[in-house]
């Protein structure tokens, strides 16, 4: 009558590039094993930097890992038994991964997803601004502006050095060579 209920919930780690989103995602998921539970997690194809079949933090931490196309493949691929559904980069996901990380919870399953919360050009990305309103749990990090060295909020894209224009794609996988943490005072946009 009074024992444990066991329910979904859906926790969110956001951030600028190099803050530690995916380093947490992993010592989320390592946690949740050391507790005996099922973890099943899934990143999307398109980030293949370190690796194809990990998440891997820039800091070289790495869980074994799902790559994706897209978020209607995310169901089919969710055992039975899992627990704990971990989802890195949601950013890169299409809109409906918010109605698969709904439905997971409303399944019981406990949803840890981590990813960018703004782009480079600092607006929200993709369905992050629906997936903070709808997540039981949000951590936002910060990383070191290199710049200033204040609390980093932005990500800063470079191309060739320079800051990156308004107008250029949103999505570009890459890493060090492309993007900076800076702070809201240095973050530079080219109109």
């Amino acid at each position: 009558m009074f024992g444990v209920k066991t329910y979904g919930w859906i926790e969110v780690v956001i951030g600028p590039m190099y803050s530690g989103k995916s380093e947490e995602l992993i010592r989320r998921v390592r946690r949740a094993k050391i507790a005996k539970m099922k973890v099943q997690v899934f990143k999307p194809s398109v980030d293949d930097r370190y690796s194809k079949e990990d998440v891997v933090s820039h800091c070289g931490e790495k869980i074994e890992a799902m790559p994706v196309k897209d978020s209607s493949v995310i169901m089919g691929k969710v055992d039975n038994d899992t627990k704990v559904v971990a989802i890195d980069e949601v950013q890169f996901f299409d809109i409906n991964i918010l109605d698969v990380i709904e439905e997971l919870a409303e399944k019981g399953l406990r949803v840890i997803c981590a990813g960018l919360d703004m782009d480079f050009k600092g607006e929200p990305f993709g369905p992050i601004p629906r997936l903070l309103a709808i997540a039981e749990k949000v951590d936002k990090i910060s990383a070191i502006c290199v710049v200033c060295g204040n609390p980093a909020t932005r990500t800063q894209r470079l191309i060739n050095g320079k800051p990156a224009r308004y107008s250029d794609p949103v999505v570009l996988v890459g890493a060090q060579e492309s993007y900076e943490a800076r702070c809201r005072n240095c973050h530079i946009i080219v109109k």
